[in-house]
């Protein structure tokens, strides 16, 4: 089984991260191999441009693959959008000189030249707003285009806007929110690898699905079960069980890290003690 991943730029690190958090752990050590084992026996990485990742996939030369919608979309390839990811979040803007006296789409009255590494949604963009634009494919860096006089605005991804403004350049409008996301080919539950693949996809969203909780283990009297039971919240309900020789019970549950203080506060109130909290790998569903 190969999954695709960016072998340079924003998203590899993160995606890197993602896997390990998963347990699928790079082997090779040179930074040159393209095709690297992994700690999970059959699975390799394929690490290619990202924007070529949709096509590898859509090919079948990668099962699945860590890529950005924008390059999803831009490619046109044939693929299936399995699970999106918590990462990667920018958007692709519309954006023009400090000098120009606009703030808004509407306010572009000529016509302008627009450079930007995505031409299809580019071309999708200008006609959904009406805008009389010529394109300027490019594949480098779209922020020195104006200044170079290769074109009056760019279209191009935006993620604190630090760059624009280093650059000259102010938004005026949003092209598309875009995110990283897993993608598979169309026909990977025909393939040989569809039970390895299916495993993988199912503790990628065991991973996603554990960011941000917790595990909470308590002990509680008799007495107090009721309440704390009442003040706690849980993924289905919390699991009790009779503690050994006692007239207590050990109370389990998982909550969302930014609740847990409050939680616990309550739970303590309630008569709750001898609390562990503990972190989550993996929530299989």
């Amino acid at each position: 089984m190969k999954i695709a991943i960016p072998n340079k730029g924003r998203l590899q690190q993160p995606s890197l991260q993602f896997l390990s958090s998963v347990g699928i752990k790079p082997l090779a050590t040179d930074e040159r191999s393209l095709i690297v084992p992994t700690s999970w026996e059959g699975v390799q990485l394929v690490l290619m441009r990202t924007e070529d990742i949709p096509n590898l996939v859509e090919n079948g030369a990668a099962d699945i693959g860590i890529t950005g919608m924008d390059y999803v979309i831009e490619s046109r390839a044939d693929v299936e959008d399995l699970i999106r990811l918590d990462f990667g979040k920018a958007k692709i803007s519309l954006a023009v000189p400090l000098s120009w006296n606009i703030s808004d789409v509407s306010e572009l009255k000529r016509e302008i030249k627009i450079a930007t590494k995505y031409y299809n949604i580019a071309r999708e963009y200008i006609t959904r707003k009406n805008i009389n634009a010529k394109i300027v494919k490019i594949s480098g860096a779209a922020e020195v285009m104006p200044s170079l006089g290769a074109a009056d605005a760019i279209i191009d991804v935006v993620s604190t806007g630090t760059t624009l403004k280093l650059h000259g350049l102010k938004e005026i409008d949003t092209v598309m929110e875009t995110y990283a996301t897993i993608i598979g080919n169309r026909y990977w539950l025909k393939s040989e690898e569809a039970d390895k693949i299916n495993l993988v996809l199912t503790m990628m969203k065991g991973a996603l699905s554990a960011r941000g909780k917790k595990m909470i283990f308590m002990n509680v009297k008799d007495k107090d079960l009721e309440k704390v039971l009442a003040s706690l919240p849980a993924m289905l309900a919390p699991a009790i069980s009779k503690l050994s020789k006692s007239d207590a019970w050990e109370v389990i549950t998982v909550v969302n890290e930014d609740c847990l203080p409050e939680i616990v506060a309550k739970a303590m109130i309630a008569g709750a003690k001898d609390i562990v909290i503990l972190g989550i790998e993996k929530v299989i569903r």
